[in-house]
């Protein structure tokens, strides 16, 4: 099923040169493809949100997990990754 392959990723910190960069560059390590991204900044925090197609992953959703959320501590940003159909349920008001 073609949603299962969607995650949202969110990167949230406060901002600094080079993180969109950073996470574009692991993301294309582990094969996993950007569909949409979007991203703010508040009062110098950092938030970018992404839609991204794991269907072609060298990595298990658990191990990129774990490189993203890694990648993101060294620069001293907070990573989340959820699958799109969870993340969709969770903020379904209706």
């Amino acid at each position: 099923m073609e949603k299962e392959n969607k995650i949202i990723i969110t990167v949230s910190g406060s901002d600094k040169v080079g993180i969109v960069a950073k996470v574009a560059t692991l993301l294309a390590e582990c094969n996993v493809n950007i569909e949409d991204i979007k991203q703010t900044l508040m009062q110098g925090h950092f938030v970018m949100f992404m839609l991204c197609n794991i269907s072609t992953a060298n990595k298990s959703l658990k191990e990129f997990q774990t490189l993203l959320k890694d990648e993101c501590s060294k620069m001293g940003m907070e990573a989340w990754v959820q699958r799109k159909e969870i993340f969709d349920s969770m903020h379904n008001v209706g």
